[in-house]
């Protein structure tokens, strides 16, 4: 009986049975990926996911079951797919692909490495290891009905990071915290609760009234301010919303009251904010009505599916108790200071922030939604489509094919559009497009120009989010070359935490200063030239550009007819269906998502990593205040200085 390599040309039978792959993900695409693999004739493969299984997989992951619920992806998709054909050699890891673990030697013992990833951190991340590796990566995704493959190969190819992917949405903290207007500003700040009661809690996630608004005259806030109750020496009396749960038991009521009905009325003491707003009326638990004002906007509001049925505000009020009675027993049951962290699929926090955020809205004025929405637009996610996933895993196989017969230059990248082009054709192929020679990753000399305040940005946010969260590093070593080769960020523990309070100012940090910015672990280096600005746009505390010369970013273009899908119809996502290998969180609309895709910008579904930019990137930071929220040839940063001389001290669509 033949197998199935047999049926492979035999240029190609060879190299498909010698192959040893990397699989990123065993989710929706990454379970028939790793199907067709087995099927086509691989023998070696290895399966790296930190996510396990979970029952709302059961409806497009077809080699996990109803048994396989909470296990690992990676293990029981290879302990599947080994039923169709055993003689496959699979190993399993459960775990991060950001792992420190998983470094530049462990992807240069692959020949290909296929991504099946759900978010843009791992995305990034994996595409600078295979760089390193000089290993060729293929790379796709989906978004309901639209798909995406492409490969990338060092020198040759695009990066994944080449060009600059839409930013994802933010809001201002003082429209979370006092001006809401639409509903995803009342489910940001419900989110924001939930970690403030229950998860880890952020000061930067302050669901509190905030007296620091712009908005506001110094007289308005300052006669806020001193409305809160002061203790004998003169000083305010804070506590943290947490703090206050604890001390009164986590009280459904004496939540309830505080959060709308006296916050509220603090809100509404600043007059100023409602001069030309509807002012928010504060809520009484016993006189909620127990009907929804204007069902007609709902064409679910009768629905018998209490997902797709909008609660009145008594329901509301109601599912928050039970909610709150829930989560406060399973964060009790938890270690010492240990806590929880919001699911969308975890029953007791979904229904926790659906509640508030609908409470919160009837404050407002603003119309509410039924659960099923709110769970969507908690992470602007679309539905993940199973035949989808399987057309796009079959071109990933495809394209694999072609790089394993030597074939670079028939490698394409593929969409799959929602409708027929003018040529009638679903799946379009276009030619992979040249390195950008000014991509800060892949270029031969990586440079990228950072704007802010030096006296007002601190070394700790210069890390966290500049270097992690719009630089994508994992653990950044930085060093100014001043001709002294001082050591701002050490990635050693403790290294250089006393810089982290301290302004770049204040370190020494000045305009036209040039930072050398190593990641080790992803064999990755970065000169960051910084310029200094006291004019960032409002709401803005950073600005990341590309292309120094041009520090404002152009309109993107629209790829249209064979170069494939525009921004909508491309598919791409600041996450998507397949892998947990997420990294640092940021405070945006979006969350990673396993089950469905999550688009990166706009609430109604608008804006993906398919668009087709320019080549300057732009990336924006938003203020603390605001969030809802020499030579470059000296010695190597200090944490490679460390490794080479021997001494010590884990979208574009669904992938």
């Amino acid at each position: 009986m033949e197998g199935p390599a047999d049926i492979l040309p035999s240029t190609l039978k060879k190299s498909v049975v010698d192959a040893k792959l990397l699989l990123v993900g065993a989710g929706g695409i990454g379970c028939e990926v790793l199907k067709n693999l087995v099927l086509s004739g691989f023998k070696n493969i290895e399966v790296i996911d930190l996510d396990t299984i979970d029952v709302s997989n059961l409806n497009r992951q077809f080699l996990f079951q109803r048994q396989h619920v909470g296990k690992s992806k990676a293990k029981v998709a290879c302990e599947a797919a080994l039923g169709f054909n055993p003689s496959v050699t699979l190993k399993a890891h459960h775990d991060s692909v950001m792992s420190q673990e998983y470094g530049v030697n462990f992807f240069k013992g692959f020949t290909l490495v296929l991504n099946a990833l759900d978010n843009r951190a791992a995305r990034n991340h994996v595409n600078r290891m295979c760089l390193a590796a000089q290993v060729p990566l293929v790379e796709s995704g989906t978004a309901g009905y639209l798909g995406q493959v492409t490969v990338i190969k060092r020198g040759v190819t695009e990066c994944y990071e080449c060009q600059p992917k839409p930013a994802q949405k933010t809001f201002p903290g003082c429209t979370i915290r006092n001006t809401p207007s639409e509903p995803i500003h009342c489910i940001v700040w419900a989110k924001h609760l939930f970690n403030q009661l229950f998860g880890e809690a952020d000061p930067d996630e302050d669901v509190s009234p905030d007296t620091a608004d712009p908005e506001l005259t110094g007289d308005a806030a300052g006669s806020a301010a001193l409305s809160e109750p002061a203790r004998e020496d003169g000083n305010v009396e804070r506590v943290s919303t947490r703090g206050w749960a604890a001390q009164n038991d986590y009280e459904p009521r004496k939540l309830f009251r505080k959060l709308f009905n006296d916050d509220i009325r603090y809100l509404l003491t600043m007059d100023k904010l409602w001069q030309k707003r509807r002012p928010p009326t504060p809520l009484d638990w016993d006189t909620l009505p127990d009907a929804v004002a204007d069902s007609s906007s709902s064409s679910t509001a009768d629905s018998s599916l209490s997902d797709q049925r909008l609660w009145p505000p008594a329901e509301c009020a109601a599912v928050l108790e039970r909610a709150v009675g829930r989560l406060k027993d399973q964060l009790a049951a938890r270690p010492a200071g240990d806590h929880l962290v919001w699911d969308k699929d975890d029953e007791n926090g979904m229904d926790f922030v659906a509640a508030c955020a609908n409470l919160r809205a009837h404050c407002f004025g603003i119309r509410l939604n039924t659960r099923f929405t709110i769970k969507s637009m908690a992470g602007n996610i679309i539905p993940a489509i199973a035949t989808t996933n399987a057309i796009i895993a079959a071109m990933v196989v495809f394209e694999a094919f072609k790089l394993l017969e030597g074939r670079l230059d028939d490698c394409k990248t593929v969409y799959l559009n929602r409708q027929p082009n003018a040529r009638k054709r679903l799946l379009v192929p276009c030619v992979l497009e040249k390195p950008n020679p000014k991509c800060y990753v892949c270029a031969e000399k990586p440079e990228v120009t950072v704007r802010l305040d030096v006296s007002q940005m601190k070394l700790q946010a210069l890390e966290e989010r500049v270097l992690k969260a719009a630089l994508n590093m994992v653990a950044p070593d930085a060093e100014l070359l001043d001709g002294r080769g001082t050591i701002l960020i050490s990635s050693e523990e403790g290294e250089t935490a006393a810089n982290a309070p301290r302004t770049l100012a204040e370190l020494g940090v000045r305009d036209g200063a040039r930072l050398r910015c190593d990641d080790f672990l992803q064999n990755y280096e970065l000169i960051v030239n910084i310029v200094n600005s006291t004019e960032l746009p409002d709401g803005q505390e950073f600005e990341v550009v590309g292309d120094a010369s041009q520090l404002q970013p152009a309109a993107p273009a629209r790829a249209d007819g064979e170069a494939g899908p525009s921004s909508a119809d491309a598919g791409g996502s600041a996450a998507a269906n397949g892998s947990g290998n997420g990294a640092g969180k940021a405070t945006t609309t979006v969350e990673d998502d396993d089950d469905l895709v999550c688009l990166s910008e706009g609430e109604d579904g608008t804006g993906t990593d398919g668009e087709v930019p320019t080549a300057t990137t732009t990336t924006v930071g938003t203020p603390a205040s605001k969030r809802p929220a020499q030579s470059d040839q000296g010695t190597p940063p200090a944490k490679k200085r460390r490794a080479l001389s021997g001494s010590e001290s884990p979208e574009v669509i669904e992938l």
